[in-house]
């Protein structure tokens, strides 16, 4: 446990856009994109698509890395939109990196939970925290049995981030490197809207979460992945801090993830809640995981306009990480890699570069 690493003791990178470290970023190399499926035991399967240079043929590449997305949008939205600006799966394969995009179970193109076509209200919330490890595991396992590769690197997303922790934390021999970006983890019980007083909150028992009311899945449209991004833009413009077209392709993309998304008005698109349940727990400050068992390297993000995690969790997370930096990009949002350059994203994408290079 890195007991000794004190906040001066830290790697803190106060990172403002207007004063970004020169760029580590390749220049636009062709690349190529190739999607896999990984089959599981239990007959369902596992979407993956693989991001790489098209002048990447080695048997064995240099670097893997693994990218998981959050709680509600899946991983192609998430991290490889076909516009400018929208593919952080684009940015690391043309700096050399073999990429791979997961979808969890439930998301995306993976298979869904028979219980995701019936009534929400018949399940409980799906996929927690063990459920994602799992996938991990053996999404982690075929890309190492596809590259040849001992260790594979990681980066997740908000939940994402939660939930490749966990898994590095009990499987670190197979972890090059970690990148956890605006995470909860811990450190506070307090928390604006997903702990105590929170709709997740079951109002006949404080502190307990709510999971009937939750249900097994939720559905959510176009319009509500744009409130919270929104608010955290501080104009009224709010194209100064995100690029309109990345904007529409990540609506666009988050609909497409599913096939049912047209049968309903408005359009919807639906996630599993186990995300929701463990960021309930997540925020009551119970922790599903230790930091101090993670044995690689790990780099801590965190933006200064994140509504998701809150300055507590990184800053725990990095103190109690043995080999942690930690990075506060000002000014970015909750979506860091998809805002604008000069808004954070430049700062974010060349501290994960030089990170993942070192």
């Amino acid at each position: 446990m890195a007991s000794t690493l004190c906040m001066a003791g830290l790697l803190l990178l106060l990172a403002a856009a207007v004063v970004a470290a020169p760029s580590v970023r390749a220049a636009n190399p062709e690349l190529q994109r190739q999607d896999r499926f990984v089959d599981l035991p239990s007959n369902e399967r596992l979407f993956v698509r693989e991001v790489r240079r098209a002048d990447d043929t080695a048997a064995t590449p240099a670097s893997a890395v693994l990218l998981l997305h959050g709680a509600r949008v899946p991983g192609l939205a998430s991290f490889d939109l076909p516009v400018p600006g929208g593919s952080l799966a684009a940015d690391l394969a043309a700096a050399g990196h073999r990429v791979y995009i997961l979808d969890l179970r439930g998301y995306g193109k993976s298979s869904r939970p028979a219980a995701m076509d019936a009534p929400a209200s018949a399940s409980s919330p799906l996929m927690r925290t063990a459920d994602a490890v799992a996938d991990i595991s053996a999404a982690v396992a075929a890309i190492k049995g596809w590259t040849g590769l001992a260790q594979v690197s990681l980066l997740g997303w908000a939940t994402g981030g939660h939930w490749l922790g966990a898994y590095a934390a009990a499987h670190p021999q197979e972890v090059r490197r970690l990148v956890v970006v605006n995470t909860l983890y811990g450190g506070s019980d307090k928390h604006p809207t997903l702990g105590a007083g929170s709709s997740l909150e079951d109002p006949k028992r404080p502190g307990t979460l709510n999971a009937a009311g939750l249900g097994g899945w939720r559905l959510n449209t176009r319009e509500s992945l744009y409130g919270a991004w929104d608010s955290s833009i501080p104009d009224a413009d709010k194209s100064t801090g995100r690029d309109p077209a990345v904007a529409n392709a990540y609506g666009d993309a988050a609909l497409a993830s599913d096939e049912t998304s047209t049968t309903r008005t408005p359009p919807s698109f639906r996630a599993p809640s186990g995300a929701m349940a463990d960021a309930f727990e997540l925020a009551m400050d119970r922790r599903q995981w230790r930091a101090a068992n993670l044995a690689m390297p790990v780099l801590v993000i965190r933006s200064s306009r994140d509504f998701w995690s809150r300055p507590e969790d990184a800053t725990t997370l990095a103190r109690e990480a043995p080999q942690a930096e930690l990075l506060l990009v000002e000014g970015a949002t909750h979506f860091v890699h998809l805002d604008r350059a000069s808004a954070g994203r430049t700062v974010f994408l060349d501290a994960v570069l030089k990170f993942l290079k070192d």
